[in-house]
């Protein structure tokens, strides 16, 4: 009797929950493990049942049949001041978040800046403790990616690298947006606003978006006909006091300028604070144009006109295409690129 009692008052187990659902013990288990080789009745059965037991999932147990660990990581190359503060580490991690509600799977984040951090980190990313890795705000000479495929770790990066911009690069697992395209378009609309002496502030050149986006700008510029003035372009780190610096380097080489394209919102914050120390009306005199979307856009004084990247999509197909390589899925191809939309406000 007491043995019977402590039985049923402990911990459920997985046959308790296919009782509670009606089903068989190893359709609670495909649930479980987040097998898409459910029926959608089934699913929404063994998930009530799940909530109204309260049962949890002995994750120690699972993974010594499974060889997993229910784990991926999001290691991103920046500071931890840089991940927190900029809205467009939030809207990643929210749609990776999202995606993995639909999963088995927990996350852990990890900057990984400093020599310490990048140590750590380094040690930590093993199959004894994760089964995947997404990669966020990665440079060329980052040796992450490379590490991961020798030790046999599914890696999904979020950008293009920089390196697959070169003609017979080794494929990635990649998921981007068309920033070629979203900047081309922007240049395009201020050429038609009949601007003429249009600038770019850039991103790294060493990031895949940051020399996109000024492959976008260069495109555009020679399809009117002309060339690439070099004084027309300067660069930054897609933070708000790189924007600043870079937009007084541009009216010191050309002071006639009368538009800007800016590969980032939050550069382009900065750019704003610039031209309005230095007496330039936004957009009578210059006209600026951003990229992302991010809230600060709106924010702006005047409002930004900017491109839109689905960012918090792009972080939910990440995920996605993280947990199809993590569960042996074909797929159609190793990258999915999101579409740009350029967003017209008072700023051009």
């Amino acid at each position: 009797m007491t043995t019977q009692r402590t039985r049923s008052l402990g911990r459920p187990t997985l046959d308790a929950v296919a009782a509670r659902a009606g089903v068989g013990r190893g359709t609670v288990s495909r649930v479980v493990n987040g097998s898409p080789q459910v029926s959608p009745e089934a699913r929404a059965a063994v998930q009530q049942a799940i909530a109204e037991l309260g049962y949890v999932p002995n994750r120690a147990a699972r993974a010594l049949v499974t060889q997993r660990t229910d784990s991926v990581a999001l290691v991103v190359s920046e500071s931890g001041e840089r991940v927190f503060t900029e809205p467009f580490f939030a809207s990643i991690v929210r749609g990776i978040s999202s995606a993995l509600l639909e999963t088995p799977m927990q996350l852990w984040l990890a900057m990984a800046q400093s020599p310490v951090e990048r140590e750590r980190v380094e040690h930590h990313l093993t199959n004894q403790h994760v089964d995947g890795v997404l990669l966020l705000s990665l440079h060329d000479s980052d040796p992450l990616p490379t590490l991961l495929e020798e030790r046999g770790l599914p890696a999904v990066l979020g950008g293009r690298p920089a390196r697959m911009l070169q003609p017979g690069a080794q494929p990635a697992w990649f998921v981007d947006v068309d920033n070629v395209g979203g900047a081309r378009q922007a240049v395009e609309y201020l050429t038609g606003l009949g601007r003429r002496r249009i600038a770019t502030i850039a991103g790294p050149q060493d990031m895949g978006a940051g020399l996109a986006r000024l492959a976008g700008y260069t495109e555009a510029v020679k399809a009117t006909g002309g060339g690439v003035n070099p004084d027309l372009i300067a660069y930054g780190d897609f933070s708000e006091g790189s924007g600043a610096a870079a937009m007084r380097r541009l009216l010191d080489s050309c002071p006639d300028l009368d538009a800007v394209f800016v590969a980032s919102d939050l550069m382009a914050f900065g750019a704003l604070r610039t031209l309005r120390e230095a007496g330039r009306r936004v957009p009578e005199d210059v006209a600026v144009i951003g990229f992302d979307d991010a809230t600060i856009a709106q924010q702006a004084e005047p409002p930004l006109t900017t491109v839109f990247q689905p960012v918090e999509e792009m972080g939910r197909q990440m995920a996605r295409l993280l947990v199809a390589r993590i569960r042996g899925e074909d797929l159609p191809a190793p990258h999915i690129l999101l579409d740009t939309q350029l967003i017209y406000r008072a700023s051009a």
